[in-house]
């Protein structure tokens, strides 16, 4: 990583910072901690205690949204790498036509692109073995996924829309090809489903929580299931090239991810990338700012037409007879039918930004978002590695309010303890704190970049 001083980008769109900080603020939210808070044991002590003004439906909306779904469909928290992938696309060319304005030439620019792809792939890999006893070579972190991807993009910058289209075309199909055409060994499947057991066991004698498992997509959908999938079995053969602190299980260390999360997510990944080229191509071109709203909205809503009519279990509504999953809707494993749907939430989020900020000029309400947009990758290394830390000396030190005011209900009912409203509370603390560094580092015209 470099460090440098000032930004030396010009005319900067600043609607790009702005979403872009909207995201990584997001991401260090935790999502406030309402997953946490509407869990039914701590939804029946709020009730037994009638500390709660607000109905469990309410709570229950914000958790599903303010986390992962277990596997086919989207709430907001989905959405939040998506985003981040799509406007590294939309950046691009905006990054290096400096780069060209400033006379560095072809082969300095991609040598620094061939940097940048080492470095983020790097860095993914030290934020993903922080608390762990050797590297944990795995490549699901955001960062790798983007790395390993990135020299793909850089070559279609300064393609024609019509060939950036065709590459992310070829790219989802083929991907959904391979998937529809791959069925797990049935001996294969008996040793995934007993490491499974294997890891559920010792994680209840160990009393941690044991990773939720979807149901199994039916009929042709089965091809994109947990864990069975194409991509699975390719990490399967991959990581346990790699030393692992884990122990054997059958002559392996890897079998499955918890989370589902495949290395080869890159790929239909990349598609999502240049989706986003595709828009950043579209701003930085002379056309008219209406036109380029429009296309960004016209385009978003192809996406969700596309997306939508090959998997009807992102319909809001169910409807008789209308069941199938030909291209399931699924962030894990980044299925093309994923790649396409949040894009279409990309473009239009992107042409709201731009719209309000680059149009309108209504730019006052945006700082806050845009200097941690400025300086992304400091917001997301210290929400991987400092904000446990920030959450255990809040607890440390304002906890003392606990003892000042005495809100106890029958139930630890504080403002900084471990129960109740405490926990949208402390994360909130602790995204205040990482914002005033990145406000910190702004006012100094620092900006870290890989």
């Amino acid at each position: 990583m470099s460090k440098s001083q000032g930004d030396s980008s010009a005319n900067r769109v600043m609607s790009i910072d702005a979403y872009r900080g909207f995201v990584m603020l997001a991401m260090a939210s935790s999502g406030f901690g309402f997953s946490v808070l509407a869990k039914p044991e701590n939804l029946q002590k709020l009730a037994d205690s009638g500390s709660n003004p607000f109905p469990n439906w309410l709570l229950k909306g914000l958790a599903y949204q303010f986390d992962h779904v277990v596997w086919a469909g989207c709430g907001f928290w989905d959405l939040i790498q998506p985003s981040f992938m799509f406007l590294v696309g939309v950046a691009l060319p905006f990054s290096y036509s400096r780069r060209e304005s400033e006379g560095q030439s072809v082969a300095t620019r991609f040598r620094h692109v061939m940097w940048r792809s080492f470095a983020l792939v790097a860095l993914g890999v030290f934020l993903s073995s922080n608390g762990a006893k050797q590297t944990n070579f795995t490549f699901m972190n955001v960062l790798s996924q983007i790395g390993l991807g990135y020299p793909l993009l850089y070559l279609f910058r300064e393609r024609s829309l019509r060939t950036q289209f065709v590459a992310a075309a070829i790219i989802l199909v083929g991907y959904w090809g391979w998937f529809a055409n791959y069925t797990i060994p049935p001996a294969q499947f008996e040793d995934v489903t007993a490491a499974i057991s294997d890891r559920d066991e010792k994680l209840r004698l160990a009393g941690k929580k044991i990773p939720e498992e979807p149901q199994p997509l039916p009929g042709f959908g089965s091809h994109w299931n947990k864990h069975v999938n194409a991509a699975s079995d390719v990490d399967r053969k991959l990581l346990n090239v790699f030393p692992s602190e884990k122990e054997p299980f059958r002559g392996q260390k890897y079998w499955v991810n918890d989370g589902g999360y495949q290395t080869l997510n890159f790929i239909p990944s990349l598609a999502t990338m240049l989706l986003g080229l595709m828009a950043g191509t579209v701003l930085r071109s002379g056309v008219r700012d209406g036109e380029k709203v429009k296309w960004l909205l016209t385009a978003g809503a192809i996406c969700f037409g596309v997306s939508m009519a090959l998997d009807t279990s992102i319909w809001p509504v169910a409807i008789p007879n209308c069941d199938w999953h030909l291209a399931p809707i699924v962030k894990r494993i980044w299925t093309p039918g994923w790649a396409v749907f949040s894009s279409g939430w990309t473009f239009w989020m992107l042409a709201a930004f731009y719209w309000v900020i680059d149009i309108r000029q209504w730019r006052a309400w945006s700082w806050p978002l845009v200097i941690v947009g400025m300086n992304s990758i400091a917001m997301y290394v210290m929400s991987q590695l400092i904000k446990p830390w920030m959450g255990g000396t809040l607890k440390t030190h304002l906890a003392t309010l606990d003892a000042l005011f005495g809100w106890k209900h029958g139930i630890t009912y504080t403002v900084f303890g471990e129960f109740s409203f405490a926990t949208p509370l402390e994360h909130a603390a602790r995204l205040f704190g990482l914002w005033l560094i990145c406000v910190w580092l702004y006012r100094r015209k620092i900006f870290l970049r890989v």
